[in-house]
């Protein structure tokens, strides 16, 4: 990795994050991207860096244009509503940027012009006549996202403009063989167009030696150099569609979205200058100079950032990137993340609405793994990082100290900073600014943890509860340092949970807000003698097993829904047959007729249902995941079958004595009935 001059420095820096379509909700998979940055930028800021921070939503690629036509709305409408929706979305996960656009912005519009006619003087652009695919069926030119097909490289199933299940390469307009109509699904046949092309093979040596030099993750550098190896393609940077920004001289064609979408960092950056009126500082970032330009991507945008952006910025005479962080790809309970196919987590639906902490995620995502390694996103894994590391360990001990204190003294004691502590605190303030330059943010919570273990461990062999009852002096000796070290603890874990260290040093006397102003060298200075000590509570809260079983049930039943779904659209497919089992084992399953006698929603659980069943023999209490799809008198009085010898089992904290049988109506996946048996009476058996 190159290392020239980083972090800290006083050249100012701007961060960027991949601009996120504006066709749908927040989910996990943004959140790789999103939070890492936003935790960068919080530690730039501790070191005394010049640093800005913006985003914005993509608004003309053809994820719009698909997401408007499923709606009914126009492209605008569509992304108005989604725009707003991430915007207002981001603050609710503790993510400030000081400017957060969009792409359909004059400023951007204007950005954009000017850089392709740059480019366009400079001789960097070219017309050239190529076949495009027409759908006779829709009756219009198919770009992008509407043509699948085969990809020219490794034969997947592919993108019109991307290997999206294989080998993840761009694809230029026209590669892709034995295309088909995205909508429809019909063959497509070519026509021959006329569209305008970037010199990028012009760029070929430039780029080279730019990848060589530039910052930042050696996945992107090293994805990017492959590419390069093999020869780089001249681009195609025009659509055949009506929604965009025109080409200049060419109404009939509109910009690829890959070229005015990273134009949109530029055009954020200039909003964001007129926003604190002082119009002409984008420049101090984007024309030749000192400033510095860190863009966090995901890995599956590497191809843009590395070789079609630092080419279009060359071209038309910008600054470069100084650094490109790529971010591992996210799985979901160790599945690839799929929308589609159910394995995906929705921030809004299942994490905000259900009252889990934004900084429990924060804090997840930025400490599971490398920036480089994919992140399984697992909510056991989840569970275990908060209860075993935020509670056990951070959290134990900041309340242990805090608590102590206000109790026997009110105040902070008299003491000075013990010299092991202090060696500690001052190679853990390295230990953070190497992790930074290293875009290693795992390595900055790995060392939060390890302070807050030698906080334990010291709080634990100096015995305060002992020492209290023989030498008052002594404690507040001892109390000193560990508020010492809660005051340190504050200052390094606010990049990841920004809310709990506003909480912790407000408990330590200080104005909440200040935290955020707090460098990493103040972690050094110890509180001030006499400071009052506000009672402390708990910061951190462990993961409710109840509510950590009701948030895996919801992916398993995405999964089940979307599984179903795909097979009613495509062809049936039943799942396989399970290994066969003798018939005494069958004769031990006990399935008998049970009259539901009273039917009510369980308290807090949206999904359960509380049902007395009589069984013939007894009355049962048996808890159902069927709230969802039935009201409690719609199941009161029914017979049904029910499964009446299976082990005994929690469900939303109630012992639950049995299990309903039901079967998913075929016509309606998801959508699953109780088999009823009415008219026979309870307890009779079923063979």
């Amino acid at each position: 990795m190159i290392k020239l001059n980083n972090y800290p420095t006083k050249d100012p820096v701007l961060v960027t994050c991949g601009l996120p379509y504006a066709s749908g909700q927040m989910h996990i998979g943004h959140l790789r991207t999103y939070v890492p940055a936003d935790v960068f930028v919080r530690l730039l800021k501790k070191m005394r860096v010049d640093v800005t921070f913006v985003c914005g939503s993509d608004t003309h690629g053809t994820p719009v244009l698909v997401k408007a036509e499923e709606e009914g709305l126009t492209p605008k409408e569509t992304y108005q509503k989604y725009h707003k929706i991430l915007a207002d979305t981001f603050p609710k996960l503790n993510i400030f940027f000081d400017n957060y656009a969009h792409t359909d912005t004059d400023e951007n519009k204007h950005r954009t012009l000017q850089i392709v006619q740059t480019l366009i003087d400079n001789g960097h652009i070219y017309a050239k006549e190529i076949e495009t695919p027409f759908c006779d069926t829709c009756g219009r030119s198919q770009p992008d996202r509407f043509v699948r097909g085969e990809c020219p490289y490794c034969g997947k199933d592919a993108r019109g403009d991307e290997c999206d299940q294989g080998c993840g390469r761009y694809l230029e307009p026209g590669l892709i063989l034995n295309p088909r109509c995205a909508v429809c699904d019909n063959p497509t046949r070519p026509i021959t167009r006329k569209h305008q092309f970037l010199k990028l093979s012009a760029f070929e040596d430039f780029i080279g030696d730019f990848l060589k030099n530039v910052d930042g993750t050696k996945n992107a550098r090293n994805f990017a150099l492959g590419w390069v190896k093999e020869g780089l393609r001249d681009w195609c940077i025009t659509r055949d569609l009506d929604w965009g920004i025109k080409f200049p001289g060419d109404d009939s064609l509109v910009l690829y979205v890959w070229v005015d979408a990273p134009i949109g960092y530029m055009s954020s950056t200039e909003q964001w200058a007129k926003k604190i009126g002082k119009p002409k500082e984008w420049e101090k970032f984007w024309k030749p100079g000192n400033g510095r330009l860190v863009h966090y991507i995901g890995l599956d945008i590497v191809q843009h950032h590395c070789i079609f952006w630092p080419a279009m910025l060359k071209g038309s005479d910008y600054n470069l990137p100084f650094a490109i962080v790529a971010s591992g790809m996210v799985k979901i309970e160790g599945h690839n993340f799929s929308r589609g196919r159910g394995y995906v987590v929705w921030v809004q639906e299942d994490y905000l609405d259900r009252g889990l902490d934004p900084d429990y995620l924060r804090y997840y995502i930025a400490s599971y793994t490398s920036q480089t390694k994919d992140l399984d996103f697992s909510w056991d894994a989840f569970a275990d990082k908060v209860n075993n590391e935020l509670v056990a360990t951070l959290g134990n001990f900041l309340y242990r100290g805090i608590h102590f204190t206000h109790k026997h003294f009110g105040e902070v004691p008299k003491g000075t900073l013990d010299s092991k502590l202090k060696k500690e605190l001052e190679k853990a303030i390295e230990t953070i600014t190497n992790a930074v330059n290293e875009y290693e943010l795992k390595k900055v919570a790995d060392e939060v943890l390890r302070i807050a273990a030698v906080g334990n461990e010291y709080f634990q062999s100096q015995q305060p509860w002992k020492l209290v009852k023989e030498d008052m002096e002594k404690t507040g000796e001892v109390l000193f340092n560990a508020l010492a070290l809660a005051k340190a603890l504050a200052i390094f874990i606010e990049p990841f949970l920004p809310s709990a260290a506003e909480e912790i040093w407000a408990q330590l006397g200080n104005e909440a807000a200040t935290i955020h102003e707090s460098l990493l060298d103040d972690a050094l200075t110890p509180p001030v003698v006499g400071t009052k000590i506000i009672k402390p509570k708990p910061v951190i809260s462990k993961i409710d097993e109840d509510l950590l079983a009701e948030l895996k049930e919801i992916i398993s039943n995405r999964v089940a829904a979307a599984s179903a779904a795909q097979s009613s659209e495509v062809e049936i497919k039943l799942a396989p047959i399970k290994e066969t089992i003798s018939f005494d084992d069958f004769q031990k399953i006990d399935l008998r007729a049970g009259k539901i006698l009273t039917c009510e929603k369980v308290p807090k659980k949206d999904r359960l249902l509380l049902l007395e069943v009589d069984i013939g023999t007894e009355t049962r209490t048996i808890v159902t995941g069927l709230a969802d799809q039935y009201k409690p008198e719609e199941l009161t009085g029914m017979t049904a079958l029910f499964l009446v010898n299976l082990e005994t089992k929690k469900i939303g904290g109630i012992e639950s004595h049995g299990m309903v049988i039901a079967i998913e109506k075929g016509d309606e996946p998801g959508r699953w009935l109780p088999v009823t048996v009415d008219g026979v009476p309870p307890g009779s058996k079923a063979a």
